[in-house]
């Protein structure tokens, strides 16, 4: 059994705790935020791989009681007549459907999964500092308290106060070229279809929607924009965020540029409208540095184009969760589990990024040789619990 301090209490924090503690780990995490659902108007999807790395660590009922499924993506184009319908992986088995949920109510499930299991999950920790020695690793906290122990995992976020710390101080998150807009409406003029996402290629923007069961739609655009500004979604110079008023006027002369739905959904909204700018970091950022390791978006984080950040997350905590069970030697743990996260998590940075930049899609470096299993089914092994986590090739060692 290895103590193991998890800093960052979000989606991938409180999913490694829960991994790890599967795996019969000594497990304690830190979020600096001061209450549960933190960003909880923002939302997201977890798409099929996602459900399964939950299912994994055990948590699938913690999730599925909050948000919705899909099952299907519809694609309109710009004059809103339906172009392409399919249903989407995962839509025939209740445990692996894509879910839309909001964030905060996500973090809020799995930190209380998190504590039911026995996990200790301390708010207000804001790290200042990381002591990392030959034999144990220290966290100090802005407080004056510490925690000491074996491994340090850093699940803090895009602007990790681990990889400055410690891992990869000079690396730094770059804008990904598009802004994008969260928002909420349960007045929409359009027949909304529940259990479907509906993509829109507009001219100036991607839109996107989904309809709860209860009759709200969630929308998020994707726009070609310059950065509001390194830190998110404010307005140059200093001034005030933006008010939902403020955004919506932004958005709305895009979208009519389109006979789409997308304007009048918008326009129907009188709640809350967010507005952030995609951002991504470098290939190649390190990962971690002794006993200390990122996770998450802390280590690989992507635009949000592919919608795959949260799922990756639950792929890492199910990985180093079986690293550090089957593998004695944390540090080889370490590098394994790098070994079989990295090219996977920086390929979805790179599709990503080009999605947000207008780019052509790249594909793999290396086609699959005739006969070599499906990138699905590699996956899935990997992710079985009940499977050997596979070590490192010969030439790798």
């Amino acid at each position: 059994m290895a103590r193991i301090l998890v800093i960052g209490g979000g989606i991938a924090g409180t999913a490694a705790a829960l991994g790890l503690r599967k795996a019969g780990h000594d497990v304690a995490v830190f979020e600096a935020h001061p209450d549960t659902a933190e960003d909880i108007g923002a939302f997201l999807t977890l798409a099929a791989n996602g459900m399964r790395a939950l299912a994994q660590i055990d948590a699938t009922d913690a999730v599925t009681a909050i948000g919705f499924p899909l099952t299907s993506l519809r694609l309109l184009d710009d004059r809103g007549g339906e172009v392409a319908r399919a249903p989407l992986a995962g839509a025939d088995d209740p445990a692996l459907r894509y879910r839309c949920l909001r964030r905060g109510e996500l973090n809020a499930a799995l930190q209380a999964e998190a504590v039911r299991r026995g996990t200790p999950l301390r708010h207000g920790a804001r790290l200042v500092a990381v002591d990392a020695g030959a034999d144990a690793v220290t966290a100090r906290f802005s407080d004056g308290s510490s925690a000491t122990a074996d491994l340090l995992i850093g699940a803090d976020g895009l602007n990790s106060a681990v990889r400055r710390l410690v891992v990869a101080p000079a690396a730094r998150p770059r804008y990904a070229g598009q802004r994008v807009y969260y928002g909420y409406t349960d007045t929409a003029p359009v027949p909304g279809e529940t259990g479907a996402i509906t993509m829109v290629r507009g001219s100036a923007a991607a839109f996107g929607y989904a309809v709860s069961p209860a009759g709200e739609t969630y929308w998020f655009a994707r726009v070609a924009a310059g950065p509001r500004t390194a830190a998110g979604p404010r307005t140059v110079g200093g001034a005030p965020d933006p008010t939902p008023a403020d955004l919506r006027g932004e958005l709305l002369p895009l979208l009519r540029e389109d006979a789409t739905p997308a304007g009048d959904i918008v326009a129907a909204g009188d709640g809350s409208v967010m507005a952030t700018d995609a951002t991504e970091l470098p290939l190649g950022t390190p990962w971690r540095a002794g006993r200390v390791l990122l996770v998450g978006d802390a280590a690989h984080a992507a635009s949000p184009a592919t919608g795959q950040g949260a799922s990756m997350a639950l792929e890492d905590a199910v990985v180093l969760a079986k690293a550090l069970r089957d593998l004695p030697d944390p540090r080889t743990a370490l590098t394994v589990y790098e070994h079989h996260r990295r090219p996977r998590a920086e390929h979805n940075i790179t599709v990503s990024g080009a999605i947000s930049r207008g780019a052509r899609t790249p594909a793999r470096d290396t086609p699959a040789a005739p006969g070599a299993p499906r990138e699905d089914d590699a996956l899935n092994r990997l992710l079985d619990w009940d499977a050997p986590l596979p070590g490192l090739p010969r030439t790798e060692r």
